[in-house]
């Protein structure tokens, strides 16, 4: 049977050239495919972002790792569910930082923490952190002064902590923000005042010991999202940002080499729970290629952000930040520490070595942590950490004994 192949021919063209012309209009519209997105720069940015920086010495010099070390009173900021298992019934920490000194000379930020525990399984607390960011001096569109303002930004919060077993434990903790940038002021038709946001923190701890191991093994694991709250806004509803709800995993684990020597290798990982920014068309603003929006409500927004990366999968990877670091410590008295904190080439590239020390005698505790970045005239370049703890039952033990009672 012979078939005459003109008809189909006729047929099949029309459709080839449709699918030829849309390949085209695609690509006019998408000049760049999901391979280049996930190379280029896409940073995440958020409202107060004061939240996310480490306040305290100890895990600072640890590659700025800490959600599955051992507790003290600064948990509170990392996982506060540790604090369930805290030795001592009662621990205070203050930690103070000359922030970005390389850069400006007046913006610090103060760091006050504390816990009780309340019986053998439980434990409440609370933290205050303030973040001052030095004198502004504000013009107008022409350059005239409008007056001098000193910004601040402050967070307070409280927590509870239980263990589920003997092993595991849970914390819950609200948080209250003010951020105040520009104080209360009106130009060019916006007015502008201070925002202020609501937050909580889910946090989840276990531990345990190896059995059958040459060295007395410790080792574990915590979980931590915090901040996961309202947006923050400093003008009106509709212009509303995300604060940084945040991700938090690792692992711990603490190897006691003999009864003066112990040695800490930890890791964390971090992910903003952020939508990450779309990528739009050039020609249209509105019209988004890749990604998704990310004007959506909050708790859209926080499972909206593992999957909603323009780049995919590997853009999806690069938004996890990794934080490793070591411990060692001799009699319980001195430390010596060291971290390594690793972030995207297209997420912000803050690579760093960390180091630091650390002193236990009686009732104090004194920590310092020193931050050395990759690049040169980094913005953190220099960057120090100071922090103090308190044990005050030890203290009020040191009393009675002197007292003879």
């Amino acid at each position: 049977m012979i078939i005459d192949k003109k008809p189909i021919q006729r047929a099949v063209l029309p459709f080839i050239l449709l699918m030829l012309c849309s390949s085209l209009i695609i690509a006019q519209n998408n000049p760049i495919t999901v391979d280049q997105l996930a190379g280029q720069q896409n940073v995440i940015t958020t409202a107060v972002p004061f939240l996310t920086i480490t306040p305290d010495s100890r895990s600072a010099a640890m590659g700025d790792a800490g959600v599955a070390i051992t507790p003290d009173a600064n948990s509170i900021h990392w996982n506060a569910s540790k604090l369930a298992f805290a030795n001592k019934p009662v621990g205070f920490g203050i930690s103070y930082a000359p922030w970005l000194r390389h850069i400006v000379p007046d913006v610090q930020l103060s760091y006050l923490s504390g816990y009780s525990k309340i019986n053998e399984n439980s434990a409440v607390g609370g933290s205050f952190r303030y973040f001052s960011l030095g004198n502004i001096n504000f013009t107008d569109i022409t350059g005239n002064p409008m007056g001098s303002f000193e910004p601040n930004e402050f967070a307070m919060d409280g927590f509870y902590a239980t263990r589920l077993s003997e092993n595991m434990s849970l914390a819950v903790s609200l948080r209250f923000i003010y951020s105040n940038l520009v104080g209360t002021r009106t130009g060019s038709g916006t007015s502008a005042s201070p925002g202020i946001a609501g937050a909580g923190d889910v946090s989840w701890y276990y531990k345990n010991k190896l059995k059958k191991s040459n060295v007395p093994t410790e080792y574990a694991i915590g979980v931590a999202i915090t901040n996961l709250g309202s947006k923050i806004t400093y003008t009106n509803a509709q212009e509303a940002d995300f604060i940084p709800m945040n991700l938090r995993f690792g692992t711990a684990w603490t190897f006691n080499i003999d009864e003066h020597n112990s040695f800490t290798a930890t890791c964390d990982f971090n992910k903003l729970l952020v939508p990450t920014p779309a990528y739009r068309s050039q020609s249209n603003p509105d019209s988004i290629i890749y990604g998704r929006d990310p004007r959506v409500p909050v708790l859209q927004g926080a499972f909206q952000s593992f999957f909603d990366a323009p780049g995919g999968f590997k853009e999806e990877m690069a938004e996890f930040t990794v934080g490793i670091g070591a411990e060692y410590w001799y009699a319980k008295t001195f430390a010596i520490r060291a971290g390594y904190f690793n972030e995207s080439d297209t997420k912000g590239q803050r690579k760093y070595l960390t180091f630091g020390i650390g002193l236990r005698y009686n009732v104090i505790g004194i920590d310092a942590a020193y931050l050395a970045p990759f690049q040169r005239s980094h913005p953190l370049q220099n960057q120090m950490r100071f922090s103090l703890l308190l044990d005050l039952d030890a203290f009020s033990k040191g009393v009675e004994t002197k007292n003879g009672k």
